[in-house]
């Protein structure tokens, strides 16, 4: 298998003149510490400010000097070495980093972590900063595997902190299990996300502005099933939707995300459910609509799904062709519409013709307040790539925005929707329609 680049795209890349994301490398103690060098370069080439925070035990596998070296900055190693900068020194990281991302994490650093315990200066930056945290744990395979461990993850987890899973591989001590280091550019590419989206975040001054609002949104494709095997789905890939919501958990909203079946980690801090049809996708919507004040729909919903579905696989050495019987799914954007409320409706339009008629056409049937509308025919926009191209159609304008990536397309769906919003919506749970 080829080795995936770390060379990022350039639309991915900060500009010049923009300030870049700046991240704290946490670096613990174990052999998979030399692999930090490839995610310190991999996240300097992006465009990031990077700054190493080493464990003593880290320092025996990689000198501090390497770090230092490449990075262009002292490497902090001890919690007390003598400084002449007066401001003590975590607190002053930990409030200026966007990401604290720790790679590789030994056991010992997540059980620290879980407890609280602050014993050096990479656990008492954890503990003092705000900013989003991504571990990416590396260690033998029955320690990965330990239940002291595993409540450990479960418990981080349970608090926001994002982790990219060790995966398996022949491991340092001679055995093949689960443990080694995620790749760098994984890592890389994770981390990368995080602290773009929360310094583009700061830059922009959106921090905090959806606070009080409850957005429910749906991702991703459905699943109609023809036999035990088979089925009806489309190309998506759920990567707008999922931008969304982590831009909007990111600006302080309540996030409720209905996923279809997709290959992506849910954000932190947003309330998952994944559904499979769109009949289970329609349920967890009509669930969830009456603490909702925004709904942004950009699942790509299957229009029709098999009249019946086989007990059994259907075989194909069956005589002549297979003709199936097709009904309409449940029109969940516009049932929506139906009991609006004071609630702001947001929908989408994947169109491959007569892209801008079709979105006014859609907003006034469904009685939306926002179509996002797109040409999926493109191959920069819609399904399964990491940029879009939309026009925003409300019903006083049409904002055409050039190609941006998922992240930034989301903050310019957030904008427009507030500004469409109907009324204040924050107590509509319990209204009647």
């Amino acid at each position: 298998m080829a080795k995936k680049s770390t060379e990022p795209p350039l639309a991915s890349t900060v500009q010049i003149g923009e300030p870049g994301p700046r991240v704290a490398l946490g670096v613990t103690g174990c052999i998979a510490a030399y692999k930090a060098v490839e995610v310190l370069r991999g996240l300097q080439k992006l465009g990031a400010s990077v700054q190493v925070v080493m464990t003593r035990h880290a320092t025996e596998f990689v000198g501090p000097l390497t770090f230092q070296a490449i990075s262009g900055a002292p490497v902090i190693t001890d919690m007390f070495a003598a400084t002449d900068d007066p401001e003590i020194k975590h607190i002053q990281l930990a409030g200026s980093i966007n990401l604290l991302l720790v790679a590789p994490a030994t056991a010992n650093a997540l059980a620290k972590f879980a407890a609280g315990i602050a014993d050096d200066f990479l656990s008492t930056l954890y503990i003092s900063t705000r900013a989003p945290v991504l571990v990416a744990p590396a260690m033998n395979g029955e320690m990965w595997l330990h239940a002291a461990t595993r409540e450990n993850v479960a418990r981080l987890k349970a608090r926001g902190v994002e982790f990219i899973d060790p995966s398996d591989g022949y491991l340092a001590c001679r055995t093949v299990g689960p443990g080694r280091l995620a790749e760098p550019e994984d890592i890389v590419d994770r981390a990368w996300e995080i602290a773009r989206s929360r310094a583009a975040v700061a830059l922009t001054g959106h921090s905090g502005d959806l606070t009080g609002e409850h957005i429910l949104i749906s991702a991703g494709p459905t699943y109609e099933a023809i036999d035990p095997v088979r089925g009806l789905t489309n190309r998506s890939s759920g990567r707008m939707g999922y931008a969304l919501a982590e831009a909007a958990a990111g600006r302080g909203a309540r996030v409720t995300l209905i996923s279809g079946p997709v290959a992506l980690t849910p954000p932190s801090a947003v309330n998952t459910i994944n559904v499979r049809s769109a009949a289970e996708m329609y349920s967890a919507v009509m669930d969830g609509l009456d603490a909702a004040t925004m709904v942004i729909m950009a699942a790509a919903v299957a229009d029709f799904r098999p009249a019946t579905t086989a007990d059994q696989k259907i075989k194909k050495d069956r005589d002549g062709g297979l003709t199936l019987e097709l009904e309409r799914t449940e029109d969940i954007l516009a049932a929506v519409g139906r009991k609006k409320a004071g609630r702001t409706v947001v929908g989408f339009a994947a169109e491959t013709e007569n892209v801008l008629d079709n979105a006014r056409k859609k907003l006034l049937e469904k009685n939306a307040d926002l179509i996002v509308s797109n040409d999926v025919s493109r191959a920069d926009a819609g399904f399964d790539v990491d940029t879009n191209r939309v026009a925003l159609v409300s019903r006083t304008q049409v904002e055409e925005l050039p190609v941006l990536s998922k992240r930034d397309v989301a903050d310019r769906i957030l904008d427009a929707a507030m500004k469409v919003k109907p009324r204040q919506a924050s107590h509509l749970a319990g209204q009647p329609d």
